[in-house]
């Protein structure tokens, strides 16, 4: 209609801000601007009733202003649809601008715009596990913690396309040892060895929680191979408040000799390596996820074409069988009507992860499969009852490592 152009013009005849709306009910319609407000609300606020007492009277307005009733009712069916993404025309303006600077920072700046999103985004899990997948389609690398390159959150290796897991990310690890870390790295530089570290961190602030969990998340590699770290955890924290008890004697007696000398660096006992596996559960343990690799990946090479990768398991496919693989990463126990127990369990396969709906059944065929960490592959029917499209178990395996 010749009326909407004027209205319509500079968003190129589409409808698009609020005021729009109520430009277009004022001059088509007669509406009175109080009136305009009243169908800005129902479209605004999306409700529903008050959106249908609106519908008569405004096709009435048209009419009676020399518009076609046709044309009214194909106008106001164009309007509805639009309760559904409607913005005044400040809030636009707003979210537009801060497209364009997260736009820009991506584009130009991807590893620190990453790095900081990690961090705000830190708390929580699922949230920073997409992130690292996304970092891993730029090019990003990851890093698990370093007690010399980490800070509190996610940072920004100099000159390098890798981001440094946050210290106060990891589990376990108390605010204090955190702060402790920090502030002798920034007075004192980087920790030469497990030595230096331990003479210059106070048993305060390391005690055996906090020390297992600088181990297992991987922040003490860069002085130690993880498995000899931990199989020598409590010699460590004897060695840390030996030195510490003996620095504080010697103070106290006003001796000034070297008495450091007698602790150059700590006795560990030799023990095998970790394995890659007991790596990704300690920092999915610890960290939240796998980070440094996904559990999935070895255990599903052999697999690949056999199966459907988690990330196209959707709606399109509700009611058909499939064949899935992934590793079990949580587990929730329910207990149904008659007593009997049966498993809500997330797998994932390092590109998507899924819900595996398994009923009692075959909970009851299958008891020593449903553990955390273990590779599985699964037959079932995709289900898409609540809107999540999720698999209905029929027939499940273990993968067992060769």
């Amino acid at each position: 209609h010749p009326k909407l152009e004027p209205i319509l013009k500079s968003t190129f005849g589409v409808l698009i801000y609020q005021e729009q709306v109520m430009e277009i009910a004022k001059n088509l319609a007669g509406f009175s601007m109080a009136e305009a407000d009243v169908l800005r609300k129902a479209i605004g606020k999306k409700i529903g009733e008050l959106l249908e007492a609106q519908k008569e009277k405004f096709i009435k307005g048209c009419v009676k202003n020399g518009i076609e009733e046709n044309v009214a009712r194909k106008i106001w069916q164009w309007i509805e649809p639009f309760a559904h993404y409607s913005f005044n025309k400040s809030h636009s303006v707003a979210y537009a601008k801060i497209a364009f600077q997260t736009a820009f920072l991506k584009a130009h700046y991807p590893v620190e715009f990453m790095a900081t999103l990690l961090t705000l985004e830190q708390n929580d899990v699922e949230r920073v596990g997409f992130l690292i997948k996304e970092c891993k389609r730029m090019g990003i690398e990851v890093l698990p913690p370093n007690v010399n390159e980490s800070f509190r959150g996610f940072s920004v290796i100099p000159g390098k396309k890798q981001i440094r897991f946050g210290l106060l990310g990891i589990k376990h690890l108390g605010e204090n040892t955190v702060e402790a870390i920090l502030k002798e790295r920034k007075e004192r530089g980087k920790f030469q060895s497990l030595g230096d570290f331990l003479r210059r961190i106070r048993p305060e602030n390391l005690n055996k929680k906090s020390l297992e969990a600088l181990i297992k998340s991987g922040s003490l590699d860069c002085f130690e191979e993880r498995n000899k770290l931990l199989f020598n955890l409590e010699r460590i924290l004897e060695w840390n408040k030996n030195f510490h008890q003996q620095k504080f004697l010697t103070k106290q007696m006003g001796l000034f000799g070297n008495f450091s000398s007698n602790f150059s660096e700590p006795y560990l006992e030799e023990t095998k390596s970790a394995t890659k596996k007991e790596k990704l559960i300690w920092e999915k343990e610890y960290l939240g996820l796998y980070v440094s690799a996904h559990l999935a990946e070895d255990f599903l090479k052999a697999f690949r074409g056999k199966v459907i990768p988690l990330k196209k398991i959707t709606q399109e496919l509700t009611g058909k069988r499939v064949r899935v693989g992934g590793i079990i990463t949580e587990l929730k126990k329910v207990i149904t009507k008659n007593g009997s127990p049966m498993f809500f369990t997330k797998i994932e396969d390092g590109e998507g992860q899924l819900e595996l709906v398994v009923f009692p059944t075959i909970l009851m065929k299958y008891p020593h499969i449903f553990q955390e960490h273990k590779a599985i592959l699964a037959t079932g029917r995709v289900d898409n009852k609540d809107g999540d499209p999720k698999i209905i178990c029929e027939e499940i395996e273990e993968i067992l490592e060769e």
